[in-house]
């Protein structure tokens, strides 16, 4: 068909024939459909990368939120243990001082100016947490006690007691910083019914047999009585 012939008979009104597509348009066509269908299906694949991720992110942060505050308790353990021992090492030295002010308050030698000065020296030490302790008839322990000597024993305990306090012992916390020396006693061996004041019952004793006859003695009595 002549473009003439064609030209006429698009000016009689005849629509044209579109023509069948080409094989590259066709495979054109199908590769956007893909691409819409994959375009479609990466949103939720996209989501679940993404939660996995998060959860990954949150246990990542719960975990360095875990070793901060073990880092901080173990500083602020550390810290205060520091504390302590800065104020054991400055404190052990001055109980020599507060032995010797206890003396003299045993023999009426704190008085006046002295006194004062003595009772302000406590009230700073028992701010600082220096506690004093041992007294008599506490029960004696090994931890917090030094036992100087035995006395023997006293009836009216039942454990081995501090009975004199050679000199007061003193802890800051549960810290000892000096252990009480003491002089202890004992309770008596013989806690049964003898302590109570009542006399013991006389043990069992097997009543005497009389002595077997000597042989020959028994021999000799049989002869006689065979001549009989």
């Amino acid at each position: 068909m002549t473009e003439a012939s064609r030209h006429d008979r698009f000016a009689e009104g005849e629509e044209p024939v579109a023509s069948t597509g080409s094989f590259p348009e066709a495979a054109a066509e199908m590769a956007n459909e893909t691409e819409v269908e994959e375009e479609r299906a990466r949103p939720a694949a996209d989501v679940a990368q993404l939660e996995q991720q998060l959860a990954e992110r949150t246990a990542d942060l719960q975990r360095l939120q875990a070793e901060y505050v073990n880092y901080k308790r173990r500083v602020d353990r550390d810290r205060e243990l520091v504390k302590q021992n800065a104020t054991y090492a400055a404190l052990a030295p001055i109980t020599e001082v507060i032995d010797t002010i206890d003396r003299a308050r045993e023999h009426g030698e704190v008085e006046g100016g002295f006194k004062a000065v003595a009772d302000q020296l406590e009230r700073i030490l028992a701010g600082v947490g220096l506690v004093k302790f041992g007294a008599v008839g506490d029960p004696f322990d090994p931890t917090i006690h030094e036992a100087l000597s035995h006395i023997g024993e006293d009836p009216d305990v039942s454990v081995t007691t501090c009975k004199v306090i050679a000199k007061a012992g003193y802890r800051i916390g549960d810290r000892v910083v000096r252990a009480a020396q003491v002089l202890v006693v004992d309770p008596v061996a013989d806690t049964g019914a003898a302590r109570d004041g009542a006399p013991a019952e006389p043990s069992e004793v097997a009543e005497p047999t009389e002595p077997a006859e000597p042989t020959e003695a028994r021999a000799a009595d049989g002869v006689q009585d065979n001549h009989d």
